[in-house]
């Protein structure tokens, strides 16, 4: 396909998109009012909430989405790890390795110039009340070394993409706008339009659209598996085009419904009916209060003189000549309040249903009291799991696994992790995968642990019947599984040719001990036998016959 073509399908796609814009114009009015311009254009300094009666549903996405962070990529804590797809049991050298990955992987993430914490703080919120979030992974060009990343989140209206036959997010369209000064700095070459534009007017605004497709969508050959095209549609001209190693944008996804390639937050789909009636019972209950407090007057025609006065130690003016036997001149409306203490309950009801939608009553981890059993424990635990995952799971698989590969797959194209002559053979050519830590993920780790005292518990009675019951269990094994399941650093945990190295070390002293000893012992009784023999009396010459002698 020609770059024209590409532009026709993503001009295609974003028709396609406009009324999912709107349905995020509504999401966001209620729930993410800073996002709300799907649709409409914001001034600088407006008041994103003033239409809103009640704050309630933004904090509710406003916790969701910080949980994400603060849950499954926590800064205090090494949140990700390296593995090889399909090897369970690693080795204690290949994981030093890997652990060494990690650490200079992590480095170049919460790098400041990679702007990761500010690029997936956004993508969060956008995740949280969309459903899905659009974020770039790239070498930032800027820095002076070349193994610099950078981070960021795009406003989804400014994105479209396509799903291929099995369902992965493929070709990706984005527009930008920017300035034609960052224009003519970002690419060597311009239109001879935009050239002449920017010698006069270098601030005006100028689209472009970035497109990244697989090689096979694009008309010119490469080895690598994805093309970059900067493409200006007013001009017909293509600024640049890149080879890439990845897809450039990642785009996780929560939910998904066959037959569309774009994602629903369950959060806000849920919440949105319950977000919209407590703005309107706020107001009403607003409304009601205010006329409890400050009723509604009537007052007689030509009988009041003056404004009506109804703040503190205000006076109304009435006429001195009014007849008060005909009725005050002035008196509230009588109205009938009985059904507003309902209203508080009901309001308490709505938030609940929205903090529910929110997921905010199955966040927190199960409370452990000392009194429980482990069997009690672990039946809360999996309770746990069976509540968190549908939150956390999406998020793993899509959102920060997709992240961490195309980082590293950066991170090693520019050579970062050293030369891979110098890697351990395992890891030459593996795949490399990874896994994460999180509540969800250490909650099912903790099991191990727990399986393992069930186990040692069930031993101690079955050996009081059969004491050979307790050879059934490798314990170290399960040890190691257990250790490794809560996160031992593998520079603590000797590897299995050492252990074996250290056991057999130990068999040899313990049996050159024990010869020690069998020898001592000898040596000790025939010590004794001659300090006997030295210290016992001269036998006297034997008398009788032969059979008597033979007989003693």
């Amino acid at each position: 396909m020609t770059p024209k073509q590409l532009y026709d399908l993503g001009t295609d796609l974003f028709s396609k998109k406009s009324s999912l814009n709107n349905l995020h114009q509504e999401l966001a009015t209620h729930f993410y009012p800073e996002r709300a311009t799907f649709t409409v254009t914001r001034s600088l300094g407006e008041d994103f909430a003033g239409n809103l009666s009640t704050s309630y549903p933004l904090l509710c996405r406003r916790d969701l989405g910080n949980q994400f962070g603060a849950m499954l990529r926590p800064t205090a804590k090494q949140w990700f790890h390296m593995q090889r797809r399909y090897e369970k049991n690693e080795k204690t050298e290949v994981r030093r390795f890997l652990e060494a990955f990690e650490e200079t992987q992590r480095r170049a993430l919460y790098d400041p110039i990679s702007q990761f914490t500010r690029a997936t703080k956004e993508a969060d919120h956008d995740f949280s009340a969309f459903g899905q979030c659009a974020l770039s992974v790239e070498v930032n060009h800027n820095s002076k070394a070349g193994s610099h990343l950078l981070f960021r989140c795009w406003h989804l209206k400014d994105m479209a993409w396509q799903e291929d036959e099995s369902g992965k997010v493929e070709t990706k369209f984005r527009k930008w706008k920017p300035t034609l000064h960052t224009l003519r700095r970002t690419f060597k070459k311009l239109p001879q339009q935009l050239e002449s534009r920017h010698t006069l007017t270098p601030f005006d605004e100028h689209e472009v659209w970035h497109i990244v497709v697989p090689a096979d969508m694009y008309d010119k050959g490469t080895k690598l598996p994805y093309w970059g095209i900067w493409y200006d549609p007013a001009h017909d001209f293509v600024l640049d085009e890149v080879p890439l190693w990845t897809g450039h944008y990642v785009i996780p996804r929560w939910q998904t419904v066959s037959g569309s390639q774009y994602a629903y937050s369950p959060a806000t789909v849920a919440a949105l009916p319950d977000a919209r009636l407590i703005q309107a019972m706020t107001f009403t209950l607003l409304e009601a209060s205010e006329k409890a407090s400050s009723p509604p007057m009537i007052a007689t025609q030509d009988a009041v003189r003056s404004d009506l006065a109804l703040y503190a130690g205000g006076v109304t003016w009435v006429d001195s000549e009014y007849d008060e036997r005909l009725g005050d001149a002035l008196r509230p409306v009588t109205q009938d309040f009985r059904g507003l203490q309902y209203g508080p309950q009901m309001n308490a009801d709505v938030r609940a249903l929205i903090r529910e939608a929110f997921y905010l009553n199955k966040l927190a981890m199960p409370q452990r009291g000392p009194e429980m059993t482990a069997y009690e424990v672990g039946q809360r635990v999996q309770e746990y799991i069976r509540n968190a995952m549908p939150i956390f799971e999406p998020m793993e698989a899509e959102y920060n696994a997709a992240l961490c590969e195309n980082a590293f797959e950066l991170l090693w194209r520019n050579g970062a992790f050293g030369d891979p002559r110098n890697w351990p053979k395992e890891l030459l050519g593996a795949e490399i995968e990874f896994r994460f830590e999180s509540p969800l993920h250490d909650a099912i780790e903790e099991q191990k642990g727990h399986k393992l005292m069930e186990v040692k518990a069930m031993l101690a009675d079955a050996a009081a019947i059969e004491p050979k019951a307790i050879a059934l269990v490798d314990f170290q094994v399960a040890l190691r599984e257990a250790m490794e399941g809560i996160q031992i650093p593998a520079t603590w945990i000797r590897s299995e040719d050492e252990v074996k190295k250290l056991a057999a070390a130990q068999e040899q002293a313990a049996a050159a001990q024990q010869m020690l000893a069998s020898m001592e012992q000898a040596s000790n009784i025939a010590k004794n036998n001659a300090a006997a023999q030295a210290q016992a009396p001269a036998e006297a010459p034997a008398t009788g016959s032969p059979l008597d002698m033979m007989a003693a």
